[in-house]
């Protein structure tokens, strides 16, 4: 008897696509190690020990860290639920301050117009409060491309859960094998990939304080199917016509097969 070949791992042609927020269609300068410090501050008058956490940590294992550090202590549960109750509102306070600043980023309009003219289902996951993702979206003039959005505020696991990306989905109606997930961050990647969607990674832009750190080679290694520069590059990679200023911008590496190909 021949061998069956396993199944496809991604189906064609893509039907919804996913996008992060922050860094990949907004830039807002968030003050992400003033929240760090605040919160590591929080987390030890709950009686973690600072030696286990750092200001280098992601915000979700600074959480999950002092999560468990309270749960593991003999703390009622009232106490765990406070903790968790100040932590988020401590977030969402400093991430609202950077809401007058948030900018859309060069060419996620066009971007995001082209595709939704094309009749693709497009989804929002961000670890963003619902409050911030919503009004940045509004300030910058995408809201109305995003039906279906997920936030850290949404019920159930946040990213980078694979959970959170299969919960969105399934309100796009959008199976895992034919959605591609958008981001700047090695998070985005640890979530697609884990979840078994195809992830196409977008370089930082410019100015943000992670375009040193994430470059081509760690998110081919994280799984990416391809990396872009920018949103111009990822729209041509998407098959979107939209205006650039540099004609000679390519993609690395070329997709497995684009939607109408």
């Amino acid at each position: 008897m021949p061998i069956r070949e396993p199944e496809p791992r991604f189906l064609e042609p893509l039907l919804g696509i996913v996008f992060d927020l922050d860094g990949t269609l907004v830039v807002s300068r968030h003050d992400f190690h003033q929240m760090r410090r605040e919160v590591i501050l929080l987390s030890t008058r709950y009686g973690v020990n600072p030696q286990h956490l750092s200001v280098e940590m992601p915000m979700h294992r600074i959480l999950e860290i002092s999560r468990e550090e309270i749960r593991t202590s003999g703390a009622a549960d009232t106490l765990l639920l406070r903790y968790e109750a100040e932590f988020h509102k401590r977030v969402d306070e400093i991430e609202m301050q950077a809401l007058d600043r948030t900018v859309v980023r060069a060419g996620a309009a066009d971007l995001v117009k082209g595709l939704a003219a094309r009749g693709f289902r497009i989804g929002l996951l961000t670890r963003s409060s619902e409050a911030f993702a919503r009004a940045a979206l509004v300030r910058t003039g995408l809201a109305e491309y995003f039906p279906f959005l997920r936030s850290r505020s949404s019920p159930g696991p946040a990213k980078p859960s694979p959970e959170s990306l299969w919960a969105l989905l399934k309100e796009m109606k959008v199976p895992p094998g034919r959605a591609v997930y958008v981001g700047d961050h090695l998070l985005d990647a640890e979530c697609a990939t884990s979840a078994r969607v195809r992830f196409y990674a977008v370089l930082p832009d410019p100015g943000e304080t992670t375009s040193g750190t994430m470059t081509v080679d760690r998110f081919l290694a994280a799984g990416a199917e391809a990396v872009a520069k920018d949103l111009f590059e990822l729209a041509r990679h998407l098959q979107v016509a939209v205006p650039s200023t540099d004609p000679h911008r390519t993609v690395v590496p070329p997709p497995r097969r684009l939607p109408g190909s």
